[in-house]
């Protein structure tokens, strides 16, 4: 792309991303005159890059993954804590969140990513962004606002790296409305996977479910926890994959503290009823069990030598997903996903920095 100044390959990213964007739509996202953007459509035709409005040429099949995008920090204590005073710590700051860490997994197993959520107009938020971009993901579809912060999550751990204290701003994600959708919606519609977590507001999970159900792409969705379980709807149908352990099963199922709790079977044929497709009900060491319509299978933990459990759940989802997007069956991906949360537990960061599909081949024979 040589021939291409930076205006015309700044177009043809959003063209390749949506290809039914308006020139409108373009023109307000690069801050350029509508006519400048159509004489760059022009020169984009007429250099062979696009064939014309909507007909972009086919792109590797490609994973949307939509939700929380956070700054991390850390700070571990370097002797017991003491209350009312300061305390000696030493600080760790990275980027965190589901979607977000599911997103940078799937890049480094060069997975075609997109990534769509909403981050403040802020120098936290430009820098998820730009490592994000670094890595080779699609970020043309994040929204930056200005009426929040980028979310944060700091956690204060003690000496024996037990949570002490844990606090998080999320509020801007409340912001993501089902509107949000509407822009978005060609971008997922082209997807062939959209994956999704619960950071996003019961309202737009419930529309993004709805409207899901007249399209051609596999969701996937992820609790989170126990309390962001709830914001899921009570009709599940068009959830293909829903990931989640026992406690968040129970908060889906609408089940009280005091309610018998139930075996990981019965509640995944509780949310099969509800309309999910498929379940992977995590359980810790023990393992997963699966759950679809050719009935359930037990995939036990790959042995791990633990440093930190941070950003194992994701990257299960995101190993699941890779090998799901080859064409592998859910017990096949989900065994490759339990080795990829294994070799993130033996690191000390939220996303393994050595993955690759070479790294993880390596691995392979771990889980047989």
């Amino acid at each position: 792309m040589d021939d291409l100044g930076a205006q015309e390959r700044a177009v043809l990213e959003l063209i390749t991303a949506n290809p039914f964007a308006g020139q409108q739509d373009i023109a307000d996202t690069l801050g350029l005159a509508r006519s400048t953007v159509a004489a760059h459509i022009v020169q984009l035709v007429q250099k062979g890059y696009i064939l014309g409005r909507g007909y972009v040429l086919p792109a590797p099949k490609r994973i949307a993954v939509l939700g929380g995008a956070v700054f991390d920090r850390k700070y571990h204590a370097r002797a017991p804590l003491i209350s009312d005073t300061s305390n000696p710590v030493d600080g760790h700051r990275s980027f965190g969140g589901v979607a977000r860490n599911v997103a940078e997994n799937l890049a480094r197993l060069d997975v075609t990513t997109s990534f769509v959520s909403i981050v403040g107009d802020d120098d936290t938020g430009r820098s998820i962004i730009r490592h994000l971009r670094d890595l080779g993901v699609d970020t043309s579809q994040i929204i930056v606002t200005g009426e929040a912060p980028t979310a944060e999550y700091a956690a204060i751990l003690g000496p024996e790296n037990e949570l002490a204290l844990g606090i998080a701003d999320m509020g801007i994600f409340d912001l993501f409305q089902p509107a949000h959708l509407d822009r978005v919606w060609p971008h997922l519609a082209a997807a062939a996977f959209v994956f999704a977590d619960c950071n996003l507001p019961a309202e737009t999970l419930a529309a993004l479910i709805a409207r899901k159900q007249a399209a051609r792409f596999r969701l996937a969705i992820d609790a989170v926890s126990s309390p962001k379980a709830r914001r899921l709807p009570d009709d599940l149908t068009g959830v293909d994959i829903l990931f989640l352990n026992l406690d968040e099963a129970h908060a889906v199922l609408d089940l009280g503290e005091n309610a018998p709790r139930l075996s990981p079977e019965t509640a995944v044929d509780a949310l099969r009823a509800r309309g999910v497709a498929e379940v992977v009900l995590t359980m810790g060491a023990v393992g997963m069990l699966l759950s679809s319509s050719d009935g359930m299978t037990k995939i036990e933990a790959v042995p791990a030598e633990p440093v930190d459990v941070t950003g194992a759940g994701d990257a299960m989802i995101a190993g699941t997903l890779y090998r799901l997007l080859s064409g592998a069956s859910l017990a096949e991906g989900a065994r490759t996903g339990s080795l990829l949360a294994t070799l993130t537990t033996e690191s000390e960061a939220s996303v393994h920095p050595l993955l690759s599909p070479r790294f993880l081949a390596a691995h392979m024979n771990r889980i047989f």
